[in-house]
């Protein structure tokens, strides 16, 4: 089984070759690698024609969404896996993905890779373990990462919404892919898991033993050319409800992965956040 694996990147050589060389390393299979250049970057274009790595290109940063949008024209996998350009994929982070697809009894499904990363888990959830083999590529140790990385214990957890994430093509061609809306591509993620959430998908799982070393969005802390964009508004005026709305009372973000999601429960709490996240929509859409 072969993935079509999208990478947008931004003048981020160092980290992008990272992440390439690491997928071509520790990957079971030979997957379909596609990388997305944004804006004019001769050295990355240069090591992907060396490497015989398929590419997309443009003279401008069209941003993530755009980006993604773009790779995903030259793919040919049933199943398509967006990443960031600075991650390193640990042995046999397909072969775990692959057993889990194997289990699940439907054509629909989002699937995320648990991360590993020097700072602490994300508040108020379980989103990856925290283990410090650098927070730079200068000061990566790999050899510390690649003894230890199995013996740190983690769960698979309800209501995965960020990358790299794996869906089947013909789910992502029903999405129509990420929302360009978006770009450059804040809270890209969620937006596409409401659309994948509308089309019926209820299974959103971080599959614990599929492990990446995240750096932590490199390309957007560092790189002063790229403006953020206000995506949890872009959603709240699209949805007419908050990202953090939907990702706890629909995703269950970070919860013990208990089977495919049901519809939220509406209980007291649903309810007072249901009032104040239509309470935020009316205030942005009518009066900001």
């Amino acid at each position: 089984m072969e993935f079509s694996i999208i990478i947008p990147t931004f003048k981020n050589f160092n980290y992008c070759k990272l992440t390439l060389d690491s997928i071509k390393e520790n990957s079971s299979f030979k997957h379909e690698l596609i990388v997305h250049l944004n804006g004019i970057d001769h050295q990355t274009e240069n090591y992907l024609k060396t490497e015989n790595i398929l590419f997309t290109k443009s003279d401008k940063n069209i941003g993530l969404c755009s980006g993604v949008n773009t790779a995903y024209k030259k793919s040919s996998k049933n199943f398509v896996l967006y990443s960031h350009d600075d991650m390193y994929f640990l042995p046999n982070w397909d072969t775990e993905l692959i057993k889990e697809i194997n289990t699940i009894d439907d054509d629909k499904f989002y699937l995320s890779l648990t991360h590993i990363a020097a700072s602490g888990a994300v508040k108020g959830s379980l989103q990856h373990i925290q283990f410090n083999c650098g927070d730079n590529i200068e000061n990566f140790d790999k050899e510390k990462l690649l003894k230890n990385y199995k013996t740190l214990n983690f769960i698979d957890l309800q209501g995965s919404h960020w990358a790299p994430h794996l869906i089947p093509r013909k789910l992502w061609e029903k999405v129509g892919g990420f929302s360009e809306e978006f770009n450059p591509g804040f809270a890209s993620d969620p937006d596409l898991n409401m659309k994948l959430w509308k089309e019926g998908n209820r299974i959103f799982k971080n599959v614990a033993n599929s492990r990446i070393y995240h750096f932590g969005s490199v390309t957007t802390r560092k790189n002063k050319e790229i403006n953020r964009n206000n995506g949890k508004k872009t959603f709240l005026i699209k949805w007419k409800i908050t990202v953090e709305f939907f990702t706890k009372h629909y995703l269950k973000r970070g919860n013990l992965y208990d089977g495919p999601l049901k519809e939220p429960f509406k209980n007291f709490n649903y309810y007072i956040d249901y009032f104040f996240s239509k309470f935020n929509y009316f205030i942005t859409r009518f009066f900001r």
